[in-house]
């Protein structure tokens, strides 16, 4: 995936408009311990708006260090979200739900142990090991809300994102 050099005020303002609905849908279930839409919308950025999507993760991931700090688990979303828009582009000719939800899922439950990889690194084998072994129930619950909210959300927002690809391709 070559990014674009040049972005036009129209792209920048769709970049925008990604990075402040994956912020929202982020905050909006911060409440719920894993339960998160930012994997399906990284799914469906990555499917209609290709590189476009990855300059979005990047600033989301550079806002979340705003937001929250620099920490360890900072570095982790360095790689986690852009492999999953990776993966996506490598499965784009894929549009039914239950393929989504079913790569969602998984990546839910694979998240913990991807996330871990700076703690092994900075803290070493036990403290990665730790880390990610205690997070295990957590991942469990990611997997079940990623899966669920993918199969429920991704017919529906999949159709607003064709007619916004559409309309962002007219004007």
């Amino acid at each position: 995936m070559n990014l674009p050099i040049r972005l036009g005020s129209k792209d920048i303002a769709l970049i925008g408009m990604m990075v402040a609905t994956i912020e929202a849908a982020k905050v909006s279930l911060s409440f719920l311990p894993n339960i998160e839409l930012v994997s399906l919308l990284v799914i469906l950025y990555t499917l209609f708006f290709k590189r476009k999507a990855v300059y979005a993760i990047f600033i989301f991931i550079l806002m979340e260090g705003f937001l929250y700090g620099f920490g360890i688990w900072w570095f982790g979303y360095l790689y986690v979200w852009p492999i999953l828009a990776f993966i996506t582009h490598l499965c784009r000719q894929h549009t039914e739900p239950m393929f989504w939800a079913t790569l969602s899922g998984f990546y839910g439950l694979v998240f913990g142990g991807l996330f871990a990889i700076p703690y092994f690194f900075l803290s070493g084998y036990q403290a990665g090991m730790t880390y990610w072994i205690s997070g295990i129930p957590y991942d469990i619950a990611h997997c079940i809300g990623n899966f669920t909210l993918a199969l429920v959300l991704f017919r529906p927002l999949y159709r607003i994102l064709q007619k916004v690809s559409r309309m962002n391709h007219e004007i």
